[in-house]
């Protein structure tokens, strides 16, 4: 008996088994049997010493349990089994299921992911919108622009123009604001022309380029034959709306030279030759102010009595109570109506007979229906005859009783208030209906 050899004390037994009972056939299956054994104990013994030996400090092998009866090796050991690869962790010791990566590694900053199941859009602190304008279709720029250009004539502010527009997308549509402007320009009055070349030229150099004003005025050009339509002027108007443009700079001074020789229309070449007359005789001139005139409340307060007095010695004559509104409208000075109320007030003093008091009084009819007088304005013409009656009378000696009688006529056709009428002034008697009437007085 041999204790603790264990298989090496089994080989000796069975050796001598063999040698003493067994057949030759008996043994030499034994034989085999411990060759197979000895060949599966040397591949187990090679694979622990190649793949799973590692020692520790003290030279005892470490990752294996010396107890064991089999000398298995550690089942937690990360290196391989099979006997493949050079035996290091994977990934470096970076992987694997909860690790944050290799000790001492540093990451970047990265940008949240909106897709992300937990992105949170208020934790990601201020937020920045870009504000994307599509650009305008040519269909829709004509709805867009024409409020804009119309709201123009009535405040005549070039930078709140430039700011509305800089808030639309023309792209490359954006020359056509100027024919656009000009051809409603054209419709209008001679004002308002003159507020269009106004903005031509706020605009260059801004928003538009004289590129784009050369675009412009060549598609009206070519856009003339249409454009007479409704104003047979427009060749003339085009003509001086290049000048006054060449003369501001919008336009290069070569613009004119362009079409020489090369038009075949006739009406652009009306215009053309219209731009060319102007330059010539205003080459010294820096501008062309004075193109469309002088409009509104420019103009000298004499020039506007003089054209008022002339529009009712006309009215007078003819009695076209609709060339007299038509010639007050072109004046465009709402806020001087009242002078036309005393001018034709004083006429009717002046006159002989009844006839100017009851044209005069029509006329006023007129303006008060039409809303072209208001009655303020009414009132203070009114009120400024009242005023000057003393001195209008020692001209006019009959004064207060003419006064008096249009007055209650102009009362009765309700072209001015009750509260108007009691203030005429009178010559200090009380003022019957009619001498001889039972001295009714009036009411």
């Amino acid at each position: 008996f041999c204790p603790g050899a264990g298989d090496d004390c089994e080989d000796v037994l069975n050796e001598a088994e063999v040698n003493s009972n067994w057949t030759p056939q008996e043994k030499a299956l034994h034989e085999a049997r411990l060759k197979a054994k000895a060949k599966r104990r040397l591949r187990k013994s090679s694979s622990r010493n190649s793949t799973s030996e590692s020692f520790s400090e003290s030279g005892d092998l470490a990752g294996a349990d010396p107890n064991s009866p089999k000398g298995k090796v550690n089942t937690n050991d990360r290196k391989s089994r099979t006997g493949k690869g050079r035996g290091l962790p994977k990934k470096g010791g970076a992987g694997g299921k909860g690790v944050w990566g290799a000790a001492g590694m540093v990451y970047e900053d990265e940008e949240p992911d909106v897709r992300d199941p937990n992105y949170d859009e208020s934790a990601q602190g201020d937020t920045v919108y870009a504000k994307v304008v599509p650009e305008i279709d040519e269909r829709e720029l004509e709805k867009m622009v024409n409020p804009i250009v119309q709201e123009y004539f009535e405040h005549g502010d070039t930078k709140e123009v430039q700011l509305l527009l800089k808030e639309l997308n023309l792209g490359h549509n954006k020359y056509e604001f100027s024919s656009m402007a000009v051809s409603l320009s054209l419709e209008g009055k001679a004002s308002h022309r003159e507020l269009t070349s106004r903005l031509l030229s706020d605009l260059s150099g801004k928003l538009l380029s004289q590129n784009d004003m050369g675009r412009a005025f060549d598609k009206m050009l070519k856009e003339l034959p249409d454009l007479i339509l409704d104003t047979p002027e427009a060749p003339q108007m085009l003509g001086q709306f290049i000048a006054r443009a060449i003369a501001d700079h919008v336009l290069p001074m070569s613009f004119l030279d362009c079409y020489k020789g090369k038009v075949d229309c006739d009406h652009a070449r009306v215009a053309l030759d219209r731009a060319a007359v102007l330059l010539s005789m205003k080459r010294e001139m820096v501008r062309l102010d004075n193109v469309w005139g002088v409009g509104g409340g420019l103009r000298p307060v004499k020039h506007l009595i003089k054209e008022m007095n002339l529009l009712l010695k006309e009215y007078l004559i003819s009695g076209d109570v609709s060339e007299a509104e038509r010639c007050l409208r072109d004046l465009e000075v709402p806020h001087f109506h009242h002078e036309l109320v005393y001018e034709a007030v004083v006429m009717v003093l002046e006159a002989k007979g009844d006839k100017a008091s009851h044209m005069m009084m029509k006329l006023l009819q007129s303006f008060w229906k039409t809303g072209l007088i208001t009655v303020d304005q009414m009132n203070r013409g009114f009120q400024r005859v009242y005023d000057e009656l003393p001195e209008i009378s020692l001209d006019v000696p009959h004064a207060h009783s003419i006064m008096e009688t249009f007055v209650d006529l102009c009362y009765q056709e309700s072209v001015i208030t009750k509260q108007l009428r009691d203030v005429c002034p009178s010559r200090g008697r009380k003022r019957f209906v009619s001498e001889g009437d039972g001295g009714v007085i009036k009411s």
